[in-house]
């Protein structure tokens, strides 16, 4: 078929316009119709009144413990300093606010679609590459950077998923929203969770549920995803899955069913995500080499939302300061005020933990 047939009569050869797609009554209800939420600087109303319902706006990253993580680093004008998870940069340009306008921050991030919006976005607000350097690279390579850039006073790293990319159907985070199976950060490089599934084994998935999310249907789910695999069914899109694992819980009752369905595919979804983008390991890297980029006095915030995250950071700062690394670490962990996590959901799961380098 040649050009002329593709193009409408009146355009000229040219692709036609297509409106944008609107609400659809009073309530968006995919990611395309809420293009306001897509679009802060021209709907900010629209944004604050979703923010105010204990929601995140699509597009968007609420960013947690925000008050809590710079009471802790006492960030100062001149310093040098870290944020290992860039995501929106909400962390970030609260940082940049505290050095008043001396000193530097590395903003590091593995995914090469939000990085850039967000560097294009504190660039607008004044924090040129003068104050701020995005850097494309995992946060387990941190070492490199610091043989460069080093030693930093102050490093965070933020462990969560941010909410556009568990927002956005095209990146497959989400059971929520028919899209593909991937939940890669940065979707250029490894395999995708489709791909993962359709070449694991019965025990070996099952032991990732219950490792990665304590997934306690973990026998059943593993089994149910398998069959369907080897059964030659598509387990490419996240609807596929979601529907799988609703059927490996058929046996709960109906009454208790919906609900288990729903805490099971959050759980799953998180046990993939940490499996194919080596989640563990890039943490227990960044911990180990934490001690040799920070400057002396320098201070670590690191903000979990897994108890297997928790437990590694909890164990490896307590092993440092056994050792004499650390002059100092969290004895509690720090939580989310009743009132953040009653403005964003997401909120309720995180925990964090501090280091002082001796």
């Amino acid at each position: 078929m040649n050009n002329q047939e593709n193009s409408h009569p009146d355009t000229g050869g040219q692709t036609p316009h297509r409106r944008r797609v609107r609400y659809k009554g009073t309530h968006p209800r995919t990611w395309q119709e809420r293009y306001k939420e897509l679009e802060p600087d021209k709907y900010g109303e629209t944004v604050e009144r979703v923010i105010r319902k204990g929601s995140t706006p699509a597009g968007m990253h609420i960013s947690i413990c925000v008050e809590e993580i710079l009471e802790f680093l006492k960030i100062r004008p001149g310093q040098t300093g870290v944020d290992c998870t860039l995501g929106y940069g909400g962390h970030t340009r609260r940082m940049l606010e505290c050095l008043e306008g001396r000193g530097h921050v590395y903003g590091l991030d593995v995914d090469p679609i939000e990085s850039v919006k967000t560097r294009q976005r504190l660039e607008g607000l004044g924090y040129g590459p003068e104050l701020l350097t995005v850097c494309q690279m995992n946060f387990a390579d941190i070492d490199r950077l610091a043989l460069k850039k080093g030693p930093f006073d102050f490093v965070l790293a933020d462990l969560g998923v941010s909410s556009m990319q568990i927002d956005n159907p095209e990146r497959g985070f989400s059971y929520k929203h028919q899209g593909p199976l991937d939940l890669r950060m940065n979707p250029g490089q490894g395999i995708t969770a489709a791909q993962r599934l359709a070449a694991i084994s019965r025990e070996e998935l099952e032991g990732m549920l219950v490792e990665n999310a304590d997934e306690p249907y973990a026998d059943r789910i593993a089994a149910e995803l398998v069959r369907a695999v080897r059964r030659g069914e598509p387990v490419e899109t996240t609807i596929q899955v979601r529907d799988l694992i609703g059927k490996a819980l058929s046996f709960l009752p109906e009454a208790e069913h919906k609900e288990a369905v729903k805490k099971s595919c959050a759980r799953v979804f998180q046990a993939l995500r940490i499996d194919i983008n080596h989640e563990f390991e890039a943490l227990y890297a960044l911990l180990e080499k934490l001690p040799g980029v920070l400057a002396p006095g320098g201070r670590v915030a690191i903000l979990t939302f897994h108890s297997g995250e928790d437990r590694l950071v909890k164990k490896l700062f307590k092993e440092h300061r056994r050792e004499g690394v650390y002059r100092e670490t969290a004895e509690e962990v720090i939580r989310p005020s009743a009132q953040e996590c009653a403005r964003n959901s997401r909120a309720k799961s995180a925990k964090l933990r501090w280091a002082i380098r001796a």
